[in-house]
């Protein structure tokens, strides 16, 4: 009778779900580390490798539908984020403030005018420019994730570079967002709609409300709230707290408009030492070596599971692969020239890879698409869908692989490992 139950308990299949990515995830990274790549590429592999296997077992688990691991793997990339902009200071982050606007503005025009282009020369005559559009919106997105954990592993994270991929992300992601607005709306006013200036005006404001207020108003209160906190009597007050911090400004993120990761990077930025030294002196750790052990478990389930969701039915064919690969070599090419927007003292290849993985941001644009509907149909077809996911994966892999060996070449320009 018991042995029923557990069979049947959902939470139990969770759970053995949850070892499976974990096992994959560690096995993926230890294979990448040992061909010489960062981890990460191993782990979105494997999470391939479990979508591959679930086409020929019947049976297999559905690592891609799995809500416990979807919960697991968001909290995994907010954390990531919240450890990343510990590394930094709001000081700091304005001293590449300039570098990462440029990067950002071209590496969101460059790959989307190179998408569209491609998309016109690529897709059958006759496909609406609304279709081609879309697909260079596709291809502007960057997902900084990824980088920011090429960065961690290579001890790159406060470099120069460093701080200017995750400006960069952050600014990109606000650009990303207006674009996708403008898109969708174009396609509403085909279908007998307006275009969308008032949303597109307040997804702006808001998103610049809560940047602004976030980085100023945060940064006065937050030594105080502190302050506040080691009055208290309670033990271990400082991990919970900084969480909770990091959570609160991720789910304002959210509604501004923005991906809750940017509130998750903003409270680390705002979070200095100097506002929590007396919980950290009390519990004798840093708020960081505390974070790093929850990081190291929960961003692969993160990894794992954005290579799972990738359709790997739909990539066999010999037209989609062609339309994939030529679309995730635009949309690396644009990254890459817009890494030269860094300017001096920068190493532009450094700056261009980081920014090149669409990651989960470019698949959000793929299922705005997906659903947005134009002339009675998806604006965008499977067959279409599954191009770009394609190249969206090509940009996710070659992305990490191709900054791990250079950070591994040669240490970056402001990193303290650098002669």
């Amino acid at each position: 009778m018991m042995l029923a139950m557990l069979v049947n308990d959902p939470f139990a299949g969770t759970l053995a779900l949850l070892a499976l990515i974990w096992i994959a995830a560690k096995l993926g990274g230890e294979v990448a580390v040992r061909l010489g790549l960062p981890s990460v590429a191993g782990e979105l592999t494997a999470g391939l490798g479990l979508a591959a296997l679930r086409e020929v077992l019947p049976g297999f688990p559905d690592v891609a539908g799995s809500h416990g691991a979807d919960v697991l793997a968001n909290l995994g990339v907010i954390l990531l984020m919240f450890a990343v902009g510990l590394e930094s200071t709001v000081a700091q982050m304005l001293k590449v403030g300039a570098a990462s606007l440029r990067v950002a503005a071209l590496g969101v025009v460059l790959p989307m005018g190179a998408g569209l282009l491609g998309a016109k020369f690529l897709l059958p005559t006759g496909t609406p420019f609304l279709v081609d559009l879309f697909i260079g919106a596709c291809l502007c997105a960057t997902s900084i994730g990824i980088s920011v954990q090429v960065l961690r592993e290579r001890g790159a994270a406060r470099s120069a570079e460093g701080r200017v991929i995750v400006g960069a992300a952050v600014i990109d992601d606000v650009l990303g967002l207006l674009v996708l607005v403008m898109v969708s709306g174009l396609v509403a006013a085909s279908e007998g709609g307006g275009l969308p200036w008032a949303s597109l005006g307040r997804t702006l404001a808001l998103a610049l409300v809560f940047l602004v207020a976030a980085l100023t108003l945060g940064r006065l209160a937050t030594p105080r709230l502190f302050q506040l906190a080691s009055r208290l009597r309670s033990e271990q007050l400082l991990l919970p707290l900084g969480l909770a911090f990091a959570f609160l400004l991720a789910w304002l993120s959210g509604l501004a408009g923005l991906a809750p990761i940017v509130g998750a990077y903003a409270a680390g930025l705002i979070l200095e030492p100097a506002h929590v030294e007396l919980l950290e002196e009390r519990e004798a750790h840093s708020l960081e070596s505390l974070l790093h052990p929850l990081v190291m478990v929960m961003a692969p389930v993160f990894f794992v599971l954005m290579g799972a969701r990738v359709d790997v039915r739909a990539l066999v064919e010999p037209s989609t692969l062609l339309f994939a690969g030529v679309l995730g070599v635009l949309g690396i090419a644009g990254k890459l020239v817009a890494g030269y927007g860094a300017g001096r003292g920068l190493r532009a290849p450094v700056v261009g890879w980081g920014m090149v993985p669409r990651g989960e941001v470019g698949l959000i644009f793929v299922a705005v698409g997906a659903q947005s509907m134009f002339q009675g149909a998806p604006l965008l077809s499977p067959g279409i869908q599954a191009g770009i996911v394609g190249a969206i994966l090509l940009t996710t892999v070659a992305g990490p692989m191709a900054l791990g060996r250079l950070l591994r070449r040669e240490a970056p320009a402001g990193s303290p490992d650098r002669p």
